[in-house]
């Protein structure tokens, strides 16, 4: 049984933003990719999609989901469940805030510049 410890665990710079890798395939994950975002204040995500639900339950702070016709807030203790193929993008509007992500193994996100894994959940 695979363990990432903290210290093992990559991380990747995205913008203001902060992505620690947990679970994957390459961490040994077989079902489902985690990681840890550590949101900077007001640090918004690109707008992107996914081909798969995506789900962020936040560890400290808010995160809202911006989508094109709507947003949804989540704080500390709860969860946002972002339905696969809808646009959006992440942000902490009131501090900072911290949150685990989960993914299925092999979902993909979808942006302008083409469809890819991010590298998080390889």
């Amino acid at each position: 049984m695979p363990v990432i410890t903290a210290q093992e665990a990559p991380v990747f710079e995205a913008g203001e933003n902060t992505i620690t890798g947990l679970a994957s395939p390459s961490r040994g994950a077989r079902d489902i990719a985690t990681w840890r975002v550590t949101f900077a204040e007001g640090a918004e995500s690109p707008l992107h999609s996914l081909t798969h639900e995506e789900t962020f339950v936040v560890l400290s702070g808010s995160v809202t989901a911006r989508y094109t016709d709507s947003a949804e807030t989540a704080a500390a203790g709860g969860a946002l469940i972002v339905p696969a193929n809808r646009e959006f993008s992440l942000v902490a509007t009131d501090g900072p805030a911290e949150a685990i992500c989960m993914l299925v193994v092999g979902g993909q996100a979808v942006t302008a510049d083409g469809t890819f894994t991010p590298p998080w959940a390889v």
